[in-house]
């Protein structure tokens, strides 16, 4: 899923929009617990299969994205 909203913002030709928009989607729609999913996948499997605009957002907005325990 995180894949698709990457495709969708990709279109921006700016990187720093791009990584905003992936991220803020992923922190205004997606449950507390899909947000650890994937930050958990990200740590342990190195992201695979996220595509690099996925893990670029992540890198530059881990701390907001992040769920309180």
């Amino acid at each position: 899923m995180a894949n698709q909203i990457a495709t969708f913002f990709e279109s921006d030709p700016d990187p720093a929009a791009v990584n905003d928009g992936i991220a803020g989607h992923i922190r205004r729609f997606w449950d507390p617990r899909m947000r650890r999913a994937l930050l958990q996948h990200i740590d342990e499997q190195a992201g695979e299969g996220c595509r690099p605009a996925v893990l670029a957002a992540i890198a530059a907005n881990r701390e907001n994205l992040t769920p309180a325990r």
